[in-house]
C-alpha cells in the first residue's frame, strides 16, 4: 500500500504503525460521492481483516448504499485524537497530539452469508462485552445488513505525538512568530 506525498512528511506514520491505528480504531468516517457529485460522509463502526476495511449498515436503500453501488470509489479515515499542548507563547501557539489514517480505494458489497456472519464475529471480536452470557456467533439478522468491504489502494497516516513536558511551553519556547508583541490589556 501505498499513498502520496504527505505535505508534513515529518508527522508521517510507518505502514506498521497505520495498520495498527486501523485494528484498534473506534470509529471511521466513511466518504462516498453522491450522483450530483456532493460527497457524502458517514460515521461507522469498522474492522481491519485480510488487507480489507469491513463496515456494514442496514439493508435498506439509502444515502450510502446507493452512492456505492453508483460509484465505488471511496476514501475512509480514522483517526486517535489526544491531548492539546501549548508550544509557544501565545494562546494559538497550541497543537494536538494524534493519528490519523486516511484510505482510498474501491468498495464493494458481500452479499455471502458467510462473509457476513465473519463480519459479525469479528466486530463482536472488536466491540462487544468479552464477559457477555449471550449466546456467541449467532447473528439472527445477517440479511437485514449490508457488509461493506473496501480494498485499499492507497493509505497514508499521520501522527503527531505528545511532547514531553520538557519540550512543552514553557519549558521551551516554539512560538511560530516570535516578534510578535501581544497587545495591551483591554485594548481591541
Amino acid at each position: 500500500m501505498s499513498g502520496p506525498n504527505l505535505r508534513r512528511a515529518d508527522r508521517a506514520m510507518t505502514s506498521e504503525a497505520a495498520l495498527a491505528a486501523l485494528e484498534r480504531g473506534f470509529a471511521g468516517r466513511l466518504a462516498t460521492v453522491g450522483e450530483d457529485g456532493y460527497p457524502y460522509c458517514v460515521p461507522m463502526l469498522n474492522v481491519w481483516a485480510d488487507n480489507q476495511v469491513l463496515l456494514h449498515g442496514t439493508s435498506a436503500l439509502g444515502h450510502l448504499q446507493t452512492n456505492v453501488r453508483r460509484e465505488p470509489r471511496v476514501c475512509f479515515e480514522l483517526d486517535e485524537p489526544d491531548q492539546v499542548f501549548d508550544y509557544g507563547r501565545f494562546e494559538c501557539d497550541s497543537g494536538l497530539a494524534y493519528r490519523s489514517v486516511i484510505l482510498f480505494g474501491r468498495i464493494s458489497i458481500a452479499d455471502n452469508r458467510a462473509i457476513k456472519q465473519r463480519f459479525c464475529e469479528l466486530l463482536m471480536e472488536k466491540y462487544g462485552k468479552p464477559n457477555s452470557s449471550r449466546p456467541k456467533n449467532f447473528f439472527p439478522r445477517l440479511d437485514a445488513i449490508t457488509v461493506y468491504v473496501l480494498a485499499v489502494e492507497r493509505m497514508t497516516g499521520k501522527q503527531q505525538l505528545l511532547p514531553e513536558l520538557s519540550e512543552q511551553w514553557p519549558a521551551k519556547d516554539r512560538t511560530k512568530t516570535p516578534n510578535a508583541r501581544p497587545p495591551a490589556l483591554g485594548a481591541s
